[in-house]
């Protein structure tokens, strides 16, 4: 039988090669040779025949909503947009050990209680593993079927068998089609696969989950055309050494974008965080000097963080300027206001930024947190413990409106603050404050230092 043949083509000027190369021969760009898949004549691949589709008005079309599976874990669930859409594929990534495979584990497992049979198949560890880690998270069910498998065309015939309303495939990347000569891993490997999952997906409505290799840098292992046929890209984030992992939403065609689930790793597995804002703040020092409280939005779900600082004399002629939790940039953007504006000489310290809890705060909303716990460091006075603050800081000093305003400080008063720190703007919001918070507006960095720590 003839084989497919892979060729490399230049996504600058179009130079095709027979081999992998680094930088074009044509036109001398470094990293634009992108692999392609040559299939032979007569070949069609895992296509399979199907009704031919027709061209139909708009107004014939039925709109009602997706018909979802329900998923009793409240936490992925709303990352995915309120439960499972059958014949959806949905694609997990992040950093080795995070966790990916403990949550999957236990998704498809109450998905094989509620829903019907689920087939878990890992490409990276035996049953038998597998089996032992069911045991520790206390899993019991026989609608579970696992199975160790790479080979594409025997997945698919497990499905068959099996006839699953969840399939899981950990991973990817480790997955191949004989038909192709290429090892796994490979792009062209990982498009083929994914293809023949989402064709999957569409003609027999089972959901499918991918789990992704992550590179060094942080994005999906492979290529990028394997997020645009997902339906969902999901990635879970967090630090190694913290309990606390992120489950976050990136794209979803089901629902809300840049949703976020909060789980906390322990013995017994993935616990849901219910409440996260206050599992944030459970260890917080109150009356400390270079802590400051900031009402952040993920996704449409307000959390409370923890923003410290700490300012220290150095004896170097560069201070330093490590952020941890935020964009560096967003740091050092902050630091030259302080310095310029408000007028703290920060030129003879180092300051080290942290966002308590592993959390990364991603939103402008959070500079005036930054800048009141860099300002508390250096005049060794707390930040009042009742009191969170929101809001951007430009470059002259002035402060910024910030989005949702409300939903924030409803949520700083489920916890007990009583006072909010925002910016006075012009422009009125539809939604009025709730009550039992104090806001106090200020229209520059300056003023709020006056209020808080003058």
């Amino acid at each position: 039988m003839a084989k497919s043949r892979t060729v490399y083509v230049c996504q600058n000027c179009g130079k095709t090669t027979s081999r992998e190369m680094g930088r074009c021969p044509a036109c001398g760009e470094w990293n634009t040779m992108v692999e392609e898949l040559i299939a032979p004549a007569g070949s069609t691949g895992h296509q399979r025949a199907g009704a031919r589709s027709e061209p139909r008005r708009l107004s014939e079309i039925e709109g009602d909503p997706w018909e979802r599976l329900p998923l009793p874990m409240e936490e992925f669930s709303r990352v995915l947009g309120g439960g499972i859409v059958p014949g959806s594929l949905i694609l997990m990534a992040g950093d080795p050990g995070i966790g990916k495979t403990t949550l999957l584990t236990q998704v498809t497992a109450l998905m094989a209680d509620y829903a019907g049979p689920a087939l878990y198949v890992s490409g990276e560890e035996s049953t038998r593993q597998i089996k032992m880690r069911a045991e520790r998270l206390g899993i019991t069910t026989d609608n579970l079927f696992l199975v160790t498998e790479t080979n594409l065309n025997i997945i698919l015939d497990h499905v068959q068998t099996v006839q699953p309303r969840v399939l899981v495939v950990d991973s990817i990347q480790t997955t191949y089609n004989e038909a192709l000569d290429s090892s796994p891993g490979n792009v062209s490997q990982v498009k083929d696969c994914a293809v023949a999952f989402q064709r999957l997906a569409k003609d027999s409505g089972i959901a499918v989950f991918l789990v992704g290799h992550v590179t060094k840098e942080g994005s999906i292992a492979g290529p990028r055309v394997l997020e645009h046929l997902v339906d969902t890209v999901l990635y879970l984030e967090g630090d190694a050494f913290q309990a606390f992992r992120l489950l976050r939403s990136v794209k979803n065609r089901f629902g809300a974008t840049s949703e976020v689930g909060v789980f906390e790793m322990q013995g017994a597995g993935m616990i849901e965080v219910l409440n996260p804002s206050e599992a944030f703040l459970a260890e917080r020092m109150v009356n400390a000097p270079g802590s400051a409280i900031v009402v952040t939005m993920e996704g449409t779900r307000p959390l409370l963080a923890e923003v410290q600082a700490l300012a220290t004399h150095t004896s170097f002629a560069n201070p330093r300027r490590t952020a941890n939790g935020i964009d560096s940039n967003r740091l050092l953007l902050v630091t030259a206001v302080l310095t310029r504006r408000v007028g703290i000489r920060l030129s003879e310290e180092d300051v080290f930024v942290n966002v308590i809890g592993g959390l990364k705060i991603d939103e402008p909303a959070v500079d005036l947190a930054v800048a009141l716990a860099i300002a508390s460091s250096v005049k060794d006075r707390p930040i009042p413990a009742d009191l969170v603050v929101v809001g951007e800081v430009g470059l002259s000093g002035e402060l910024r409106a910030v989005s949702q305003l409300p939903a924030r400080l409803n949520e700083a008063a489920k916890l007990g603050f009583r006072r909010a720190l925002i910016p006075k703007t012009v422009r009125q919001s539809g939604d009025p404050l709730p009550e039992g918070v104090e806001a106090i507006h200020v229209r520059s960095l300056d003023e709020a230092m006056d209020v808080v720590l003058r």
